[in-house]
């Protein structure tokens, strides 16, 4: 199988095909949430006012299919990016065994990957609406308790340092090992190879999109910090030095939060 894998030689016009549709995702991501961060922007803006003359503010709760929409859109702009090798490689392989790296079962593992992110954002939006429910949540949706959010920081980062967490990040850097090891022929097979890669993705990673309830679900500038960190983790030559020592610093700030905002 290994043979197999890396003797293929992906043909240009596929590979730039594959990448420019993983940036046109990615883009069209980010534009949604630019275009959700304004509307927030301006709704919150439009509440100060109304409360400042002395009419009730507005209803700041979200449709739960908004809500839904947004944290699958989220995931999408974050993970995916992070998933560009398994994806070449995985479009590399079938070329290598005569098929069309831009065929079917291409999509099929893309497909078999947002799957376990959008099942993720399923949970994520219910646990958003959850905690605004108990009026755990600010307007600027985020925690409205500092300790609350200390502890999750606290407990993200003790996670960035658990075997658990080492092994699904070992699974995300190596994947030739993965498609080695977890291979299965037919349309079928690569939906089912996408989402066992996204279980190891999500196990990986799900603790670091847990933390935006703590800094901010829509705080487009920690979106952006964790979707480099999550890239640098993932790709970077030193990225399971960067996932323990980010997760020190998890520690260290959620104690932050505890002495510093909680007084």
């Amino acid at each position: 199988m290994e043979e197999r894998i890396t003797a293929g030689t992906l043909p240009r016009r596929d590979l730039v095909f594959i990448v420019s549709c993983i940036v046109l995702l990615t883009g069209l991501a980010w534009a949604y949430l630019l275009h959700l961060d304004r509307q927030m922007a301006f709704a919150m803006d439009n509440d100060r006012r109304m409360i400042a003359m002395g009419m009730a503010g507005m209803d700041m709760n979200q449709p739960w299919t908004l809500t839904l929409a947004m944290w699958a859109v989220m995931m999408a702009g974050m993970m995916v990016p992070s998933a560009v090798p398994v994806f070449l490689l995985y479009a590399n392989a079938k070329a290598a065994r005569g098929e069309s790296s831009t065929s079917p079962s291409v999509l099929l593992f893309g497909s078999g990957y947002l799957t376990v992110w959008t099942a993720f954002s399923a949970c994520a939006a219910l646990a958003q609406w959850a905690l605004h429910q108990a009026a755990l949540l600010s307007p600027a949706m985020k925690l409205a308790s500092p300790r609350v959010a200390g502890t999750v920081l606290i407990a993200a980062g003790l996670y960035q340092l658990t075997p658990w967490k080492q092994k699904c990040l070992t699974h995300c850097r190596s994947p030739l090992g993965f498609l080695m090891t977890h291979w299965r022929d037919g349309p079928r097979g690569a939906f089912q190879m996408g989402f066992v890669h996204g279980a190891f993705c999500l196990g990986c990673c799900w603790v670091l999109m847990a933390i935006l309830f703590a800094l901010g679900v829509m705080n487009l500038i920690w979106v952006a910090a964790l979707t480099a960190f999550v890239l640098l983790e993932k790709i970077g030559p030193a990225g399971v030095i960067v996932g323990r020592v980010a997760g020190a610093a998890l520690v260290v700030l959620g104690l932050f939060y505890w002495v510093t905002f909680s007084q």
